[in-house]
């Protein structure tokens, strides 16, 4: 184990982790962290990332992250964080679109299991099965008897996950009213955001408390010794995604293999060849 993860495993166990029997999470400083900061630890962190991979890759380890929150939580961002500097074939960012009609004919937990991790994978699902015990909950895409079997059913899918020995690791991000307000409207406001706010973002925004609600059911029906829930307050966004890549460092039992000798080859030669003139437009250069 690198010493670096060492780090990481004692800030995790000091900072990073909150079980759900504690919802309410101390507030995180105002202050906003430094970018160059804030890029300073992300570069490390991320390259711990790139080790984690190569470990996973190795040994064929199976690993699967859950994210779960109230919208606009920064979800969508973290995971971009984590998978930047990663390679898609063994990061696999899954975010699953609204079922069709032969999906919702399926049993319910049937359409995430195809893509549990095979060996050498990390899983990411931006949302996940726990839908049903929130927002098709609170918006009446499903019935309360239905979200009443998923509780009651879902800690033994998800022990069999683990007896089979994938690593499940499960977060939600929560986001006070006032940030949650804030970061909708910039949604409205900015071109380059817009496409994150959805019907679906607005309903859920103004049932805040009854998502809540469910949330809070959902803690108590499905925080178990084998999948607890790690609690991020994720106001501060760039505090939230280092504490998160800290946290889930430290949960997975990876150890840094030694880097490949690699050598740099001479430059090619031409061996004759020389570049034809040729018709073909380039694109214009404005910059």
């Amino acid at each position: 184990m690198s010493k670096t993860k060492n780090e990481h495993k004692a800030k995790a166990n000091g900072t990073a982790d909150s079980s759900a029997s504690s919802v309410k999470t101390k507030a995180r400083p105002a202050k906003k962290l430094d970018r160059k900061e804030y890029e300073r630890s992300m570069r490390v962190l991320q390259g711990e990332l790139v080790a984690m991979q190569e470990w996973v890759k190795t040994t064929g380890a199976r690993v699967c992250v859950v994210f779960e929150g109230v919208d606009s939580a920064g979800k969508g961002g973290t995971i971009r964080r984590i998978t930047e500097r990663t390679s898609p074939r063994v990061f696999k960012h899954i975010a699953l679109p609204a079922p069709d009609a032969r999906v919702r004919s399926q049993m319910y937990i049937q359409r995430y299991i195809g893509h549990f991790p095979s060996a050498g994978e990390v899983v990411i699902f931006d949302r996940s099965w726990y839908n049903r015990a929130g927002v098709e909950l609170v918006l009446g895409y499903c019935t309360p008897d239905q979200t009443k079997r998923f509780l009651d059913g879902v800690p033994a899918v998800e022990k069999a996950m683990v007896d089979d020995g994938i690593i499940l690791i499960k977060y939600f991000l929560n986001v006070s009213l006032e940030e949650q307000t804030r970061r909708l409207e910039s949604r409205i406001d900015d071109p380059r955001k817009v496409w994150k706010l959805s019907p679906t973002d607005l309903k859920s925004y103004k049932h805040r408390y009854a998502y809540l609600q469910a949330r809070d059911d959902m803690f108590a029906a499905t925080n178990t010794e084998w999948a607890p829930w790690h609690i991020v307050d994720n106001d501060n966004k760039k505090r939230g995604r280092l504490n998160i890549i800290t946290h889930l460092l430290s949960q997975i039992p990876y150890t840094a293999l030694a880097a490949p000798t690699v050598k740099m080859p001479g430059p090619p030669g031409a061996n004759g060849y020389s570049e034809p003139k040729s018709s073909l437009g380039s694109i214009p250069t404005p910059f």
